[in-house]
């Protein structure tokens, strides 16, 4: 009797111990399904897009950067949510730009040049809100990141390293016999500064000294204008936002003067500046969209080394050309392309 009750136990007990693993073993991998259905298919991420003023290039990035989620697979209307925001160039709007953003709690904040991008680190810094910037031609300077391969600042991006020295070349063969180079940049912007420095460090070797001016304002732009071209023999113009947003000062002053402004990408080119060695800026923001989607698929922000972007191609307007009757180099022969 005591053995049959015993035996009886035993099976109780088996069947037990079978239907909890097998709800164990349901419950989990139910659980797990829906975790990855919400992750893949019903997440709709938000992105803050802060873009720093309303030109050409910045623009230019902005589409890239669209067409680019679009190409890895993040739509608007399907799975993200973009809240895209421009500064007018004011460094106060950056700020409020940010700070809601991170009130709002998005998923990534991507910032367009650098004033946006220093604005959304600060703003984001603690928040576990990853920062991703574009056109940031120094990042390190910023001190948005330790170093291009090692960020550790909760933020990354892509870089626009100018390509100086070919821009430099280009001077020199257009204007054989210029000997000033006129600058015109923002004296509180990173960039612009780290481009400076380099210019001037190049100019010795083509026969150059560089004439700068700085500005802190639009407003001051035009006096600043007239005192630089009384200077110089051309100007060279970098992606000093405050300046490329007011170019159209700079391109109408030195017409009159017949003085070449030569740019520092194809917008400016197009916009009246005589040649630039480009870089292309849709591409950047392609780029820019490649690590977003990287973010978003779950890799740590700080795990994402800087991208630099530095290839160029030589452009030109010939337009202004004729207008300033200037010849093409023969070095720029069977490379150069006109833009209208």
């Amino acid at each position: 009797m005591f053995n049959k009750i015993k035996d009886n136990y035993k099976k109780i007990i088996s069947l037990a111990l079978v239907l909890m693993l097998s709800l164990g073993i349901v419950g989990c991998s139910s659980d797990n399904g829906s975790k990855g259905s919400n992750q893949d298919i019903d997440k709709v991420f938000k992105i803050g897009l802060t873009q720093y003023a309303p030109h050409p290039s910045l623009d230019n990035i902005r589409e890239g950067f669209i067409q680019g989620l679009k190409e890895e697979g993040f739509e608007e209307g399907k799975n993200i949510e973009l809240d895209i925001t421009n500064a007018d160039g004011k460094g106060e709007n950056t700020a409020m730009i940010a700070q809601n953003y991170v009130a709002k709690k998005y998923d990534l904040i991507t910032a367009i040049a650098t004033p946006s991008a220093m604005a959304a680190q600060a703003a984001a810094d603690g928040k576990n809100i990853p920062v991703l910037f574009s056109a940031v031609s120094d990042p390190v300077s910023a001190k948005l990141v330790e170093s291009l391969e090692v960020t550790n600042r909760g933020a990354t991006g892509t870089s626009d390293a100018l390509p100086l020295e070919k821009q430099m070349q280009m001077i020199r063969a257009f204007l054989p016999e210029a000997k000033k180079i006129g600058i015109l940049y923002t004296t509180n912007e990173v960039n612009s500064q780290s481009h400076l420095e380099t210019f001037k460090a190049l100019a010795p070797q083509y026969g150059f000294e560089i004439v700068a001016i700085g500005v802190n304002t639009p407003s001051d732009i035009p006096l600043a204008v007239d005192t630089l071209l009384a200077q110089v023999d051309c100007v060279n113009n970098f992606t000093d936002n405050n300046v490329v947003n007011n170019l159209a000062i700079l391109i109408e002053k030195a017409k009159e003067k017949k003085i070449p402004v030569f740019g520092s990408e194809e917008e400016q080119v197009r916009n009246g500046c005589i040649a630039s060695e480009s870089i292309d800026y849709v591409e950047l923001g392609r780029e820019t969209a490649k690590m977003a989607a990287a973010i978003l698929k779950g890799s740590p922000v700080d795990t994402l080394p800087v991208k630099v972007i530095s290839e160029s191609k030589p452009v030109a307007n010939k337009e202004v050309m004729e207008a300033l009757g200037i010849e093409l180099p023969e070095a720029y022969e069977e490379s150069i392309e006109y833009l209208k």
